[in-house]
């Protein structure tokens, strides 16, 4: 008995050993405090913010606080001294059962920035419960007529402490029959045999009364008492034996109500009913072992009854009673040990704590998120859980500590590709088959004013009529902003600029917000053929972001100036022109020249000559080129024609309507002697036909040679912005264009094709795009008629170069007879 008891204390040894060395690698990589149970409130615990290396200065701005699963309030940090201490009573027995570790995990969070301490602090235990009987008073009836040696199982005491505190030492009253046996098991766990030392006598004694104490290994120990009355029996000597003393039983948790546990056969060695026997559970086992399992007092068969689960109680142990129908009744006992298989039945279980449902865009990599905790019910690999994030997501996991991760950013965001993000962390444990379960955390993407408003194309291109309303609406910019909200919010304004000796401001305005381009004013062609200026886009983000675009204004020419006569070579300006004809001359003879020019530019300066029929119906002698304005005899004159002719010339340009002057021609006819008088009167200060007929050949080579180059370049500049520039829109902009062909008496026109071009947005037009074609009329009557169109094309070359000086870019096709 010695010897096992020795055994006893040695294996106690070995277990603590291993029980602290256990605890000292769970607690290793983290901060671990111990405190004692049952600890004052306000015990000292620990330094934790000096251990965490944290200033006691920054323990209140960066929100120091100390988070525990479950019982939050059985430990406090003082924020004023960072000493972490005793709140409120602990009870390791009520906090962690039987469990050989306990310990309270706390999570310390500080802020700005945000870390994350995990602390774990061991509750030891302490010697504060006694060992207890489940009965104070036990009788036991033992036969006179058993041998020596024989052996009466006792139920030993409970100590609800572990370790050194719990292991426990049994000792007899003395007694002249009865000794005590104590068996430790490979489990641990001690057996407590009642012996019989001297054989007994009903006759002698009758009843022994014992006492057993019960000690524990605590300092101070403490102990439990039990009171065993033997009741000495005569007649039936044999009691119920069973093959062995403890039965070990291995049981899957998930086995199914009814299941067979074991089955028992004990034996007796009487005859008849002192043979006969019933099987019955203990009257000391726990309530849990009664509502678990069942025994049939026949068979001996133990059965499951109810739901068995591993995480709630991990073993049972069962004590049996097989007893005899003699008179009195002997009985044996034995105990069944039943060890659950834990099986993985528990899917893990996910919590997220988010710190923040939303993070900006320009967010640094690896802030934090959210807190996830991950955790199992199931043992072994069964409760060992892996966590994952749903992939192709700018974020990662990032494990902290055994089941806690931190959801942190793993790469750039950008709000206005991806506004917000539906995450899933999937935990998945190891067993098999694998449980798993997810959880979703959502995260919005705050907006940063990362974007400057974009105009869709950096030019645009406008035509404005000029006489054009006051604060009419001309063009719209619209510019875009891919940010959000207020950073989207866009306004418009002109970038302001001097325009002549005027600001641009009183020129045109814009709308803040609808970005509606207004002139302010009417426009003049005359004065201001292009108005160029850009238009700023500014956000309201904060720094604001702009970008500008710019803007082509072409005013447009309309017919609002009439044809102004310039002084003929005759004298006279505005009134009537007096010239002197000698009779003699022929059909053709140039009289006169009258000259006009219009301030308007294009079809609508170009001007035409109509001679005006003469009074009374008569047939004039003269006639007036239509496009020269130079006025000659269409025959002879004789003597039947009145000696002073009055000619009226209606000059009119081409505008839609016509705009008219009139000159008035007087042309006295003499005889010859007083013409060549006149003439010779006239020409002394005047250059010779010939001079002047050089002169301009000279200025009529150099235009054409200007005009070819231009028409080059203007060409290659027309095929580049067709080809590349996008359409545009056009706010009171002209009537229809109208393309005039070459005809009997030659035409300025507009392009056509060119004008739908540009008003279109083909390309921004820079110059006027014209075409004159001086045609003959076709095949002409008479050689005079001939003669005078050879004249009227020389003075239409004449007012081409004119016109060539007015106009800003002008396409001259001289060298072809036909435009259309």
């Amino acid at each position: 008995m010695v010897s096992s008891m020795r055994r006893g204390r040695g294996a106690r040894r070995l277990l603590l050993s291993l029980l602290l060395l256990a605890a000292w690698e769970a607690g290793s990589g983290q901060i671990h405090y111990s405190v004692p149970e049952e600890a004052k409130h306000g015990t000292f615990v620990g330094r934790i913010a000096q251990d965490l290396g944290l200033e006691l200065a920054e323990l209140v701005p960066r929100r120091f606080r100390v988070a525990s699963k479950g019982r939050e309030d059985l430990l406090e940090v003082n924020l004023q001294n960072g000493v972490l201490f005793v709140n409120s009573r602990i009870d390791r027995e009520e906090l962690c059962g039987r469990s050989a570790e306990c310990s309270i995990h706390l999570e310390v969070i500080v802020d700005r920035p945000l870390q994350v301490f995990h602390v774990e602090v061991e509750v030891k235990d302490i010697n504060d419960n006694p060992p207890v009987f489940p009965m104070t008073v036990k009788t036991i009836r033992f036969p006179e007529s058993r041998l020596l040696d024989s052996r009466f199982p006792l139920e030993g005491a409970y100590d609800a402490d572990i370790g050194v505190n719990a292991l426990l030492s049994y000792k007899l009253s003395a007694s002249e029959f009865f000794f005590l046996d104590v068996l430790t098991n490979d489990e641990l766990s001690q057996s407590l045999s009642l012996v019989l030392g001297k054989s007994l006598d009903r006759e002698e004694t009758s009843q022994v009364n014992l006492s057993l104490v019960a000690t524990d290994g605590g300092k101070p120990e403490l102990t439990g008492t039990i009171q065993i009355l033997i009741k000495v029996l005569d007649v039936n000597d044999n009691e119920p034996t069973f093959a062995q003393s403890i039965y070990k039983v291995q049981l899957l948790e998930n086995a199914a109500n009814g299941t067979l546990v074991v089955k028992l056969n004990a034996s007796d060695a009487d005859e008849g009913s002192n043979s006969e026997i019933v099987y019955s559970l203990s009257s000391g086992v726990s309530s849990t072992v009664q509502t678990t399992f069942k025994i049939d007092p026949n068979s001996g068969e133990i059965r499951t009854k109810g739901k068995l689960d591993y995480e709630e109680t991990k073993t049972y142990e069962i004590q049996v009673i097989a007893s005899d129908k003699g008179t009195p009744s002997m009985s044996g006992h034995c105990k069944i040990s039943v060890k659950l298989v834990d099986v993985n039945d528990n899917t893990p279980e996910v919590s997220i704590t988010s710190l923040s449902r939303s993070i900006q865009e320009n967010a640094a990599l690896g802030t934090v998120i959210a807190l996830i905790t991950v955790s199992d019910s199931d043992s072994g690999v069964n409760g060992q859980v892996i966590c994952s994030l749903t992939s192709h997501v700018p974020f990662k996991l990032v494990s902290t500590f055994k089941n806690y991760y931190s959801l942190v950013l793993d790469s750039t965001l950008d709000r206005e590709k991806v506004s917000a993000y539906d995450l899933v962390v999937t935990a998945r444990d190891g067993g098999s088959p694998s449980l798993w379960a997810k959880a979703s955390v959502s995260v919005e993407v705050a907006d940063v004013n990362d974007n400057a408003p974009a105009f869709a194309q950096p030019e645009y291109t406008v035509f404005v009529k000029e006489n054009n309303p006051p604060g009419c609406h001309i063009f719209t910019v619209s510019a875009r902003d891919a940010d959000a909200q207020e950073n989207a919010l866009v306004s418009y304004s002109l970038v302001e600029r001097r325009v002549g000796e005027r600001a641009l401001s009183s020129y045109v305005s814009v709308h803040a917000e609808s970005g509606k381009v207004y002139a302010l004013q009417p426009l003049d062609h005359e004065e201001l053929e292009l108005l160029q200026f850009q238009v700023s886009a500014r956000d309201a983000g904060v720094p604001p972001l702009g970008s500008n675009v710019t803007l082509q204004v072409f005013v447009l020419d309309e017919n609002d100036n009439v044809p102004a006569l310039l002084a003929s070579r005759a004298g006279g300006s505005g009134g009537a022109v007096s010239e002197l004809v000698p009779r003699s001359v022929g059909a053709g003879h140039v009289v006169t020249k009258v000259r006009a020019v219009d301030a308007d530019s294009g079809y609508n300066a170009w001007l035409s000559y109509e001679l005006q029929p003469a009074a009374g119906g008569a047939r004039s002698p003269f006639r007036v080129g239509l496009y020269t304005g130079e006025i000659s005899t269409t025959r002879a004159l004789d003597e039947a024609d009145a000696p002073l002719q009055r000619l009226l010339v209606l000059v009119k340009d081409h505008g839609e309507p016509a705009l008219t002057a009139t000159a008035t021609v007087l042309v006295s006819l003499v005889e010859s002697g007083q013409a060549q008088k006149a003439s010779s009167r006239a020409l002394e200060g005047t250059p010779g036909p010939q001079a002047t007929l050089v002169d301009v050949n000279v200025y009529l080579i150099i235009a054409m040679c200007a005009v070819s180059s231009l028409l080059v370049l203007t060409l290659l500049l027309y095929t580049a912005l067709r080809c590349s520039a996008p359409p545009t829109e056009v706010a009171c902009g002209p009537g229809k264009a109208t393309l005039v062909c070459s005809s009997a008496v030659g035409s300025w026109s507009y392009s056509q094709q060119r004008r739908q071009r540009v008003c279109s947005g083909e390309g921004p037009p820079k110059t006027d795009l014209m075409a004159f074609s001086p045609s003959l009329p076709q095949g002409p009557d008479s050689a005079e008629e001939r003669q005078q169109l050879s004249e009227a094309e020389y003075s239409g070359k004449v007012s081409l170069l004119i016109f060539l000086a007015r106009s800003r870019i002008v396409l001259f096709p001289y060298f072809f007879n036909d435009v259309c």
